[in-house]
C-alpha cells in the first residue's frame, strides 16, 4: 500500500514517514537509490556479479586485517591501522551484499530470517 507525502503509518507507538513518491522513508530507501546510481549501466553486464563476488571477498579481508590490526594478533601492524576501521570496513562489506542481493534479486529478508531460524535449531538440536 502506498501512502501520500503527508501520510504517516502507526507502528507500535512509532509512526514512519513516507516520501513524496508515497513510499515509506528507510535508509534502504536511500540505500538503493544511491545504488542505481552507482551501478547504472552494469548491472545487467553477465559479469558483474561475479565482480560483486571479487569485491565481497576482498572486503572481508579488508575488514579482517582492520579487526586484527587492533584487537588481534598484529597489534603492531602500522599500515593497517592507517586504513579504514574495521567498523567501516564492515559497511562496505554491507554494500556489496545489498548490491549482489539485487541484481540477483535475492530477497535478504527470507535469506536472514532461515539463517536465524537455523541458529536456532542448532541451539535446541544440535547435532549429534
Amino acid at each position: 500500500m502506498l501512502y501520500n507525502q503527508t501520510s504517516m503509518k502507526k507502528t507500535k507507538n512509532k509512526k514512519i514517514a513516507t516520501n513524496s513518491s508515497g513510499y515509506f522513508k528507510t535508509p534502504f530507501t536511500q540505500y538503493f537509490n544511491m545504488m542505481s546510481q552507482i551501478d547504472k549501466g552494469k548491472r545487467d553486464t553477465k559479469e558483474f556479479g561475479s565482480l560483486l563476488i571479487l569485491g565481497l571477498v576482498e572486503e572481508i579481508g579488508e575488514m579482517a586485517r582492520a579487526y586484527l590490526a587492533k584487537h588481534g594478533k598484529k597489534p603492531t601492524n602500522l599500515a593497517a591501522q592507517k586504513d579504514e576501521a574495521y567498523e567501516q570496513e564492515l559497511g562496505d562489506i554491507i554494500v556489496v551484499i545489498l548490491r549482489l542481493a539485487r541484481v540477483k534479486k535475492i530477497n535478504l529478508h527470507e535469506c536472514v530470517m532461515y539463517s536465524l531460524n537455523k541458529i536456532l535449531k542448532r541451539q535446541t538440536q544440535p547435532k549429534t
